[in-house]
């Protein structure tokens, strides 16, 4: 990786706070230039490094982690932000997502799979952890329809929107299709492109509404 991507952490958990600063500052390309206990610190902290990705808890002091989502894509759209937390409603889920958050993933992920899904929320993926993803899938009323007016997506197009729509990490569709991660990745950045979308999420709701 040719540079680190900078993180800052939003937990008010001190242990899972320091563990996960441990983990991201321990990684070679990764590094936490900021760990806040609060939504009010971390705009202050968000203004001053400018980081990549925001991990962020729902459950904090004052202002909760979905307000501060919206503060910060309002103020800095750039920044990616990944919920970080141990809520799986759906309620939390959706709240978070329109707020602006492009990841979702549970405290109990495991430390690789969070570093991974760091790397692709930089890459323009949308990553969320499979019982989330499921959870998004199931409160669609009907599938994935596979030809989406003046669309123009391709057969390939749209059999990566279907591997998408069923929570799969891209090099999980990459593995299926056999091929590369970063072909998987060109793909969805057209598909993106020509739904109109910046995320994952805004693909399968631009679906279900065709």
């Amino acid at each position: 990786m040719s540079e680190e991507i900078k993180v800052i952490i939003v937990e008010d958990d001190q242990q899972v706070r320091e563990g996960l600063r441990q983990l991201i500052s321990g990684s070679d390309g990764y590094n936490c230039v900021a760990a806040c206990t609060s939504a009010e610190e971390a705009l202050v902290q968000v203004a001053l490094h400018q980081p990549a990705v925001v991990l962020m808890d729902i459950n904090l002091p004052g202002m909760n982690g979905i307000e501060c989502v919206v503060c910060i894509k309002n103020a800095w759209p750039g920044i990616q932000v990944m919920m970080l937390t141990v809520f799986d409603n759906t309620d939390e889920i959706f709240k978070s997502l329109t707020a602006g958050a492009t990841g979702y993933l549970l405290k109990k992920t495991p430390p690789s799979k969070l570093l991974e899904a760091i790397t692709e929320l930089v890459n323009g993926g949308s990553p969320m952890s499979g019982e989330i993803a499921r959870k998004v899938v199931q409160t669609f009323a009907s599938p994935v329809r596979h030809s989406l007016p003046d669309s123009n997506l391709t057969t390939r197009e749209e059999e990566i929107l279907s591997y998408l729509s069923k929570g799969f990490l891209y090099k999980e569709i990459a593995a299926e299709l056999f091929i590369s991660i970063e072909t998987v990745r060109t793909h969805i950045r057209k598909i993106y492109q020509k739904l109109q979308v910046r995320t994952r999420t805004e693909a399968l709701l631009k679906c279900m509404k065709a």
